[in-house]
């Protein structure tokens, strides 16, 4: 997040130096692991030309002593001395001999190797049991240069024999070699020895050492292991070396320091770093460098952006010259300022022009009323509504109702300039005119001039078409203090004009004040919903040919807490304007499959019908949403039969058709409510998977009186039943229509002579008493 923040110079500067640190990083991490490696493998080797020179320094010091020990035995004198068994002389030339060649034990043993004389006087306390033994062993061995522990320290042996010139006597020397041959070791080669004696079951005991306290475990592990053994802060590579193979039990430690094995690796290392942090110096300084020379050009095309940003489009974007991607850039961002250019100029066309009739739009028309309204004391706005033009695309199509618009807006636009008036569109066939310093008497009689300019039809392409519109008029500053309100109460009295078949209308207060209780009949409409105001009626449907109730159309009713009980027609017309309606059929049906099963007689099934409006019909996720309410509540598709007025249908035939194939698929029982008030009933009804006709109670209220209505009555339920449908009669208002329709064969009846709708709480117990009623009062 720190990181976003940053110029996009850091940005740059800290991803390039950092991705070169992470790489010098590795390259540290893989350097100290080589050292390592390559510390370890010298060690290794160094301890093996140590166990070498170790080896050598062994020999050379057997052959120097051997060497001493020969000259001594060769000795006239001491031969004489041998012969004649003379103590003392022999005792004084080992003596002497043993001083000059550093001997520290010089000793003469018989051909039995038994022990006859000793130098110094202090050496009488050694084990003569101990030389005979090392005498015998090395005698029978042939070998010279022999390690043993004599008086705590390692002494190396030597056994020359004394001929005289058979061999009369053995002379065996021992010189104390721990010392001598460390401080050799360390002189020739730079390896630190640590002699040990591991004698089985004793502790390990420490003869001699170049360091100081060496921990001898660590010592014997380390060599085991060839790893690396931490003595007095420093860390060893040890190497186990056997004295002598007839002395298993004295141990020699060669010991390699690792610090001096890496002085020449970290003199290396420190190079490697003084490098990577001068390569990391100059990469910054390089990276920085080139950061700026691409963050530059960027800075300058900010401010270039900024600039078309505030819609100046007047200056080119300069290129630097460059022919890289930040030049590519720069002239990318030119072609695009010319291409905005043209694009705001199409815009601004659009924006306040009607591409369609040339003539100003919504938004310049309401700019020109704000500048008028600013400027003039008074003024008048009149919009127009053509009258059938949606019929006239329907019938002759959208291409010849664009040039009618043309017509139309030709007409206005010279009206307009003989008046010094603004002509606008606003939207489909509504039209506006601006009127600058006039009132209510000039804007009419802008009005009347506009209606007489339609008189004469207009003729394209052989087909002519009378025009006629509906005019509404407001001025300011009497009917509205700003310019949009004046607007909406224009279009206000235009609407009254076109519903009450007038030419012109200038608005009044009067003519308003349902629009402020529809905005408040709204707000009721949800908060009846949700407050739980709403009630279902039910108004029966009695079957002729058994006088059984077989079913019940489903109504609402609104018991409002302070208007009291609402009857449909105070609120459904309004629901369907503004489509609301499609909330109270969902409400309806909610209800009603909340309340079908406690409905149902003991025998039988009774039919719940609903009204569907076109807002439902229009909905193609419809089937879907009524489908997963009866499934919540258990009830099945035939349980409910959905009333669908001609009307709804031929709103928008097509889409109807698909929702309604929908609903047939799912088992629902289709009726065409209130049949024979439309206008191409026949045509879509072989199409529609309907299995009702519902004929309209101003047919069945006047069958009475009226022969034609008693016609119409009867060829509508022979042509159901030719159909295969059955039909359904409403408005049965007394006994003698009742009688009729039995007679006709029609299916059911429906009406206040068998019932009223009544709450659905009192519904069960009206189908009891009207099943109890004798067939005769019927």
């Amino acid at each position: 997040m720190r990181l976003r923040n940053r110029s996009l110079v850091t940005r740059i500067v800290l991803l390039s130096v950092g991705l070169l640190l992470l790489i010098q990083l590795a390259v540290q991490l893989v350097v100290r692991s080589s050292i390592e490696n390559s510390v370890r493998q010298n060690l290794q080797r160094e301890l093996s030309a140590d166990e070498k020179v170790w080896a050598r320094l062994v020999e050379q010091n057997a052959q120097r002593l051997s060497l001493g020990a020969s000259v001594l035995a060769s000795d006239f004198g001491f031969r004489a001395a041998v012969t004649s068994e003379d103590e003392e002389t022999i005792e004084s030339a080992l003596e002497n001999q043993g001083a000059r060649i550093g001997a520290t034990i010089a000793a003469f043993l018989d051909t039995s190797f038994q022990l006859k004389a000793i130098a110094n006087a202090q050496d009488a306390a050694l084990s003569s049991q101990s030389l005979t033994a090392l005498g015998q062993a090395m005698a029978r061995d042939g070998q010279q240069g022999r390690m043993a522990l004599e008086r705590g320290r390692v002494h190396q042996f030597v056994l020359v024999p004394v001929r005289a010139p058979l061999v009369v006597g053995w002379v065996l020397m021992g010189f104390a070699v721990d010392e001598a041959l460390s401080t050799d070791m360390l002189a020739v080669s730079g390896a630190h020895v640590v002699i040990v004696n591991q004698s089985s079951g004793q502790p390990v005991q420490l003869l001699h050492t170049t360091l100081n306290n060496p921990p001898l475990q660590a010592l014997a592990e380390g060599a085991r292991a060839r790893g690396l053994v931490t003595v007095a802060e420093d860390q060893y590579a040890v190497r186990s070396v056997a004295l002598d193979a007839a002395s298993p039990s004295l141990q020699t430690y060669l010991l390699r320091s690792s610090t001096e094995a890496r002085a020449a690796f970290e003199r290396m290392k420190t190079v490697l770093l003084l490098i990577a942090a001068l390569g990391l110096l100059l990469f910054a300084v390089g990276s920085s460098m080139l950061a700026r020379r691409v963050a530059r050009p960027l800075d300058l095309l900010v401010a270039d952006t900024e600039r078309l940003g505030r819609g100046d489009y007047g200056q080119a974007v300069n290129d630097f010259g460059r022919q890289d991607e930040v030049g590519n850039l720069a002239r990318s961002f030119d072609r695009m300022r010319l291409n905005i250019q043209a694009s705001q100029a199409e815009i601004r066309q659009l924006a306040y022009w009607d591409r369609l009739t040339g003539l100003p739009n919504r938004a310049q028309f309401r700019e020109a009323l704000q500048t008028a309204a600013d400027e003039a004391p008074t003024l008048a706005v009149i919009i127009l509504d053509l009258d059938r033009f949606k019929h006239i695309n329907d019938v002759l199509g959208y291409a010849f109702g664009d040039r009618v618009l043309q017509t139309v807006a030709r007409r206005l636009h010279h009206l307009a300039e003989a008046e010094q008036a603004l002509a606008a569109r606003l939207a489909g066939g509504e039209f506006a005119l601006l009127l600058a310093g006039a009132q209510a008497p000039e804007a009419l009689a802008l009005a009347a001039k506009i209606n007489q300019a339609f008189v004469e039809p207009v003729s394209l392409d052989g087909q002519t078409v009378d025009l006629s519109a509906a005019i509404g008029i407001a001025c300011w500053p009497m009917h509205a203090q700003e310019p949009d309100v004046l607007l909406g109460r224009a279009e206000v009295a235009m609407y009254v004009a076109k519903r009450k078949s007038l030419d012109m209308q200038v608005y009044d207060a009067s003519l308003d004040s349902t629009s402020a209780q529809n905005l408040s009949l709204l707000s009721e409409l949800r908060q009846a919903i949700d407050g739980n105001e709403l009630r279902l009626f039910l108004q029966p449907k009695i079957g002729l040919r058994d006088d059984s109730v077989v079913a019940a159309e489903a109504l609402v009713r609104w018991a409002h807490p302070v208007r009291g009980m609402v009857q449909p027609m105070q609120f459904i017309p309004f629901a369907e304007q503004t489509g609301f309606v499609r909330y109270l059929t969902l409400w309806m049906l909610e209800e009603a499959a909340r309340q079908w099963k406690s409905l149902q007689p003991e025998n039988g099934t009774l039919r719940i019908a609903i009204n569907l409006s076109t807002r439902d019909l229009m909905d193609l996720d419809f089937p879907q949403k009524i489908d997963e309410m009866l499934d919540r509540y258990g009830v099945p598709r035939e349980g409910f039969c959905l009333e669908i007025t001609e009307s709804a249908i031929m709103d928008d035939p097509q889409r109807a058709e698909t929702t309604l194939n929908q609903l047939a698929a799912s088992g629902y029982k289709l009726s065409i409510d209130d049949f024979g008030t439309g206008y191409s009933s026949l045509a879509y009804l072989k199409r529609l998977p309907v299995s009702e006709l519902k004929i309209d109670k101003s047919f069945v209220m006047g069958m009475e009186q009226d022969e034609s209505d008693a016609k119409i009555v009867r060829s509508t339920i022979e042509l159901a039943h030719n159909l295969g449908l059955t039909v359904v009669a409403e408005g049965v208002e007394n006994a003698r229509i009742y009688a009729l329709l039995a007679a006709l064969q029609c299916d059911e009846a429906q009406g206040y002579y068998m019932g009223k709708p009544m709450i659905s709480t009192d519904f069960v117990q009206w189908s009891r008493d009207w099943a109890a009623r004798p067939r005769a009062a019927a």
